[in-house]
């Protein structure tokens, strides 16, 4: 099974340590993608502060993450387990699994990125902020232009298993499932059971323990319909819709009694 997850505004300090490798990131194939992003997204920083603001979304508060884009090649790099520190990654915890965890974390959980497209969690990355909504000069909206590397390389990751989408729409337009495995996916939304109205925070927080507690327990599904099994196995108040046609993934509404 692989698990999409977004990844997290909150990311750690930039660290001391070796620089980004990117020939070392998994997905090959996304390679030249990245580097488009990379190179448009330092000279940017690099060179006009406050155009670099504007096109990033940055308030005053976060003025110094111009700085930390501008030296994203000589940063030093760590996991990108590490790195992501918002409120999912925060339930995840992936330094505290147990071996046999963080090894199926390493393989079956990919984080998308405005400017990675996508990494593993062992992959070695420098804190940035480049969201997937951003439109960046000299390569124009982002999720726009992951779509025909990510359709490349995608299928192969995904293999023959389930597909667990638990990324945000923003991130979720830079690849859509098709075919055979739009019918082995499955999304996830989080909801007030007793209003059944969506959660913010605690959608975040939901989808970090779920991850983490497939992860623990060791369960690998066939399908999606063995998944639902095994969250419902898991304690999860799962309600599940298969797809009504070809072409279509499964929909996952999870059961929460707080909401913040």
């Amino acid at each position: 099974m692989l698990v999409l997850l977004p990844p997290s505004e909150g990311k750690a300090p930039p660290g001391a340590g070796a620089p980004l490798r990117p020939e070392a990131l998994s997905l090959p194939g996304l390679a030249g993608a990245r580097a488009a992003v990379l190179d448009a997204l330092v000279e940017l920083c690099a060179n006009d502060e406050e155009k670099a603001r504007t096109v990033l979304g940055l308030g005053e508060r976060l003025r110094g993450e111009v700085a930390v884009n501008a030296a994203l090649r000589t940063a030093g790099a760590r996991p990108a387990g590490e790195v992501y520190t918002g409120v999912l990654y925060e339930a995840l915890s992936p330094a505290t699994l147990d071996p046999a965890a963080e090894a199926r974390a390493a393989r079956s959980l990919l984080v998308f990125s405005g400017l990675w497209g996508a990494v593993r969690l062992t992959d070695r990355v420098p804190s940035y902020r480049c969201s997937m909504g951003v439109d960046l000069p000299g390569v124009g909206a982002l999720a726009r232009h992951w779509r025909a590397p990510m359709a490349e390389v995608l299928p192969d990751a995904v293999g023959a298993g389930p597909l667990l989408d638990l990324r945000s729409a923003a991130y979720a337009a830079a690849w859509r499932p098709g075919g055979d495995i739009a019918s082995r996916s499955a999304t996830v939304r989080v909801l007030h059971g007793p209003t059944r109205k969506v959660v913010s925070h605690f959608n975040k927080a939901t989808k970090g323990r779920l991850t983490r507690d497939l992860l623990t327990s060791g369960v690998d599904p066939e399908g999606p319909a063995e998944l639902v099994e095994a969250l419902r196995d898991l304690g999860y108040d799962v309600e599940a819709r298969a797809p009504e046609r070809p072409g279509k993934g499964w929909a996952l509404d999870v059961l929460v009694e707080r909401v913040r």
